[in-house]
């Protein structure tokens, strides 16, 4: 394995940590008291790692806060975790071609209203309906962060980067 591989591997281990300690800082949003800081280290992933990065943050991070949390929702926390993996994954693809707005939007509108969909055929309108308050409120949260330390950690990120040439 190559010092750049790993590194990049060493990244992805400190966002998925990010994201399980974030699983544990709680955003009063309503009924649902599950609202959590979790989805931002995938978003950074996705955006100074690229795609692929962000969907093992979004949907491992995801396993782990779920996991730690006693898995409330059984074995549904498999069909979260690919939304977010898919959910990371678009956000990679607008915001580093340049579309951060659009990659934030979507996110939000995705995360807030998509994701629970499937919910609302397995559990029903009214926990449809309670949810989506709830998420509204933690993306909105989590792209903010993500946001104000993309830029930053770029500055930390891209010197190790480049500063290894054509390491493998």
């Amino acid at each position: 394995m190559g010092l750049l591989k790993g590194i990049k591997i060493t990244w992805l281990s400190v966002f998925v940590a990010l994201s399980v300690i974030g699983a544990a800082i709680k955003i009063p949003a309503g009924i649902v008291t599950s609202v959590a800081l979790d989805s931002f280290p995938a978003l950074l992933a996705s955006a100074l790692l690229g795609g692929p990065a962000g969907a093992i943050v979004g949907g491992t991070g995801h396993l782990l806060s779920a996991l730690l949390g006693g898995l409330p929702m059984g074995p549904f926390h498999l069909v979260v975790a690919i939304e977010m993996a898919i959910l990371s994954f678009i956000f990679a693809v607008f915001y580093r071609n340049g579309h951060r707005w659009v990659a934030s939007i979507l996110f939000v509108l995705g995360n807030s209203f998509a994701a629970p969909l499937p919910f609302l055929f397995i559990m029903g309108e009214a926990f449809y309906l309670a949810l989506v308050p709830s998420l509204l409120v933690g993306s909105i949260f989590n792209v903010a962060i993500a946001l104000i330390l993309i830029p930053r950690l770029a500055k930390v990120i891209q010197p190790v980067k480049t500063s290894m040439g054509n390491a493998k």
